[in-house]
């Protein structure tokens, strides 16, 4: 049977299909989340919230419920708590390393204690693309209505903020409220991708497009349409790949997406991107 025979035949299967609308989905709002991320110079915290997911996981196996969920939760909660900490990225760096040690100790211990099979939370971490249930989906989709809306509705402020914190106080935007908001919609989106390619793959879905938008647009705006569609290619071609040559499609996605954003470093950099909006709409005038 050939490559494309075979793309064909699979794509008609409901996990396959459950398992591409989810990524269609995770490549409209997951890649607005690495723009956050680089923006805020935060890339520690996607590393702490993958302890945090297992955390989550092993609490949920302990009690019986829905362990992404359980991910979801402790990660919004650490997120939201971490915050006040996301003025200063060395102490936030700190910060991380703590509670990734913190993590991933109680994970372990509350695994050995309630006797659950380690095995099953491990394996979320890497990711079960074809395990995607419809409440996987639900989650994927919210955020690729909520992430977009929040860029259109706050677009001036998440543009100052992005550019520089202090400016963005002194323009009268609520920078801690919406830099709240922002990790726990980042800590929130690494949980959700967890059946997709796994927390410990998850740059593919995030941090990679952004990387390489940024170095292709030249406002906040640009730079979030680019990693937006970047996303949309890396996942759909990535996918379509790992069924045609009977591939993991978490591995071929975080190579596909490097490769892009290697890609797009080679571009030679006509200036220095800017998350400024227009004059017409930053800060106010003084007079």
């Amino acid at each position: 049977m050939s490559a494309l025979g075979q793309v064909g035949d699979l794509l008609q299967l409901v996990p396959v299909q459950r398992a591409g609308a989810g990524l269609l989905l995770s490549a409209l709002g997951l890649p607005i989340v690495g723009v956050v991320i680089v923006g805020l110079d935060i890339m520690p915290v996607r590393f702490a919230m993958m302890h945090v997911a297992l955390l989550g996981i092993a609490a949920g196996q302990l009690l019986g419920l829905d362990p992404v969920l359980c991910a979801m939760v402790a990660c919004a909660l650490a997120g939201a708590g971490v915050a006040p900490l996301a003025r200063d990225a060395d102490g936030l760096s700190g910060a991380m390393g703590l509670l990734m040690s913190l993590a991933i100790a109680a994970a372990l211990l509350l695994l050995a204690l309630s006797g659950v099979n380690a095995n099953g939370a491990f394996a979320l971490l890497w990711g079960s693309i074809l395990a995607v249930r419809p409440a996987d989906l639900a989650v994927l989709g919210a955020l690729a209505v909520a992430l977009p809306a929040l860029f259109v509705w706050r677009r001036r402020d998440l543009a100052l903020l992005l550019h520089d914190r202090e400016l963005a106080l002194c323009s009268g935007v609520a920078v801690q409220r919406l830099t709240v908001l922002l990790l726990v919609l980042v800590a929130v989106a690494v949980a959700g991708a967890i059946r997709l390619t796994g927390a410990l793959l998850v740059d593919a879905l995030t941090l990679l497009p952004a990387l390489a938008a940024r170095r292709l647009g030249r406002s906040l705006v640009s730079i979030t349409l680019w990693a937006v569609g970047i996303g949309l290619v890396v996942n759909v071609a990535g996918f379509l790949v790992s069924l045609a040559w009977d591939l993991p499609p978490g591995p071929v996605l975080v190579l596909a997406a490097g490769a892009v954003a290697l890609a797009a470093h080679l571009v030679p950099e006509r200036r220095t991107p800017s998350w400024r909006v227009p004059a017409s709409s930053s800060v106010p005038s003084s007079h």
